[in-house]
């Protein structure tokens, strides 16, 4: 049976649907097509975590999950589906078996879109971007309930965009942030409005080319019908949007820090105005907050507002509610967050800085700086970013299996600069603490008063930490061991 003309009233019954990767996501998959009565089989190499419990959860309710070495080489013989989850590469083999048997491939937000309730059009709000996604979508998030609305945070942060769709209690909008692996496999979304907030280098381990990174960013565009928001200092983002085939009468709307023209949001001074969702906006322009209003005066926590409050506002928020769902944000764990302050050196975690434009970004917020950084570069490169933060650093710690790759920028561009290179023989999970520790004794050592030692690794945690948080978390322990 073909999947493709069938929604979420119609009976799935008939349908094999192969879920790609059990995983949060791959999970809410196979639970959601299992609930709507499709055949599903769940395939996934790896048993860690709590997929056999999991596993043995839907087996109970009828499904087949086969999990361990082996188990995703060949797609089922009568499959009608297959559903991957993000981060699974196009040319692997059950991906490339499905496209050459002419089997639709759908992610998971494809899944979601496919599956709205016909009697509650429920608006997406969505977010992509190098860098900042999970913020603004938060931002948005708390904006939109600071309206009265019945919103959630979906997608790739907070629940799986499959099951917020499927709540029996309809929600009002849906704010949605959505990776460049999510939007590939994203063929029929049309979000009432949309941003890209940066295209910088990342993911060029998965991506052929920064040309094909970027395309798959702009899919977001697609089929808007308000407002498509860009960055104005991020020429490729309007780029996209001048590219992006939408519905007449749909609207660009920048995001700059300098002064907001007209049909932008930007800065006055310490005011967030908006010149593009009033009636006067010729001629003026209107408050939304100060930037003391913000969790951070940081630049790219104020483009982050800025677009957030554009989304809204395209939903139709008025100004008071942007102000109060902006002072009432606060921002995740290992976000430009401060540990401690002793002898003068300020201490920052900003372990979710994992590539290249992150860390730059949370450097050109402090001068001077010492930087803590390393991990997984994932085929970056940091020419770039030394030269735009050499004039700020007092020195640099370097740790992770990449650390050489950041040494070699710092010592074709910023020479000078003391380097201080920890861990060299201890790159694996299990030495990741005592790594950290040295580090950041090495950061205190090039620390003078009036200093900001800020870890903003510009890389992957995953070659000594299981994830950012646990980077995060052992750079703040260190830390606070020495105040």
């Amino acid at each position: 049976m073909d999947p493709r003309s069938l929604g979420r009233h119609d009976s799935w019954e008939g349908v094999h649907a192969v879920v790609a990767g059990f995983g949060v996501s791959g999970f809410a998959a196979a639970d959601n097509l299992n609930h709507l009565g499709a055949r599903v089989v769940a395939l996934d190499e790896s048993e860690a975590g709590d997929r056999p419990q999991k596993a043995e959860l839907l087996e109970v309710l009828g499904a087949d999950v086969r999990l361990g070495l082996g188990s995703t080489a060949t797609l089922p013989d009568d499959a009608d589906l297959l559903v991957t989850s993000p981060g699974w590469r196009p040319d692997a083999p059950l991906l490339a078996q499905a496209r050459a048997r002419g089997v639709p491939v759908w992610g998971e937000v494809e899944l979601a879109w496919r599956l709205r309730d016909p009697n509650h059009h429920t608006p997406w709000l969505c977010v992509t971007g190098t860098n900042g996604k999970t913020t603004t979508v938060q931002m948005l998030d708390t904006i939109l309930r600071a309206a009265g609305l019945r919103s959630i945070a979906v997608g790739n942060v907070g629940l799986p965009i499959v099951e917020a769709v499927m709540d029996p209690e309809p929600y009002d909008v849906f704010a949605v942030e959505l990776s460049s692996f999510q939007l590939h496999y994203t063929d029929s979304m049309a979000a009432e409005s949309a941003a890209v907030l940066n295209v910088a280098e990342d993911h060029l381990d998965w991506y052929s080319s920064m040309a094909d990174y970027a395309a798959d960013k702009g899919r977001i565009y697609e089929r808007v019908s308000r407002a498509c928001v860009y960055n104005v200092a991020d020429p490729e983002t309007e780029r996209l949007v001048r590219e992006a085939d939408v519905v007449e009468g749909a609207r660009a709307v920048g995001f700059t820090l300098g002064m907001p023209g007209v049909g932008m949001l930007g800065v006055v001074e310490d005011i967030l105005a908006d010149r593009a969702f009033i009636e006067q906006r010729e001629s003026s322009a209107a408050e939304l907050c100060t930037i003391s209003d913000l969790s951070s005066p940081a630049p790219h926590n104020v483009q982050n507002a800025l677009a957030a409050a554009a989304l809204a506002r395209a939903h139709g928020v008025s100004q008071a509610a942007v102000r109060e769902g902006l002072r009432n944000f606060r921002p995740d764990g290992h976000r430009i967050a401060v540990v401690g302050e002793r002898d003068g050196v300020t201490w920052v975690d900003d372990s979710k800085a994992t590539n290249p434009h992150a860390a730059q970004s949370s450097l050109q917020a402090y001068d001077p700086v010492v930087w803590v950084a390393g991990g997984l570069a994932k085929g970056a490169r940091f020419d770039e970013l030394v030269l735009a933060v050499r004039d700020r650093l007092r020195g640099v710690v370097l740790l992770g299996r990449d650390r050489d790759v950041i040494a070699g920028a710092l010592s074709r561009h910023a020479p000078d600069v003391p380097v201080i290179v920890v861990g060299a023989d201890e790159t694996g999970p299990v030495d990741g603490g005592h790594a950290m520790e040295r580090a950041v004794g090495a950061a205190a050592e090039l620390a003078r008063p009036g200093d900001t030692v800020l870890l903003a690794p510009g890389c992957a945690s995953m070659d000594m930490f299981t994830n950012y948080a646990e980077r995060g978390d052992a750079f703040a322990d260190a830390v606070r061991r020495r105040l």
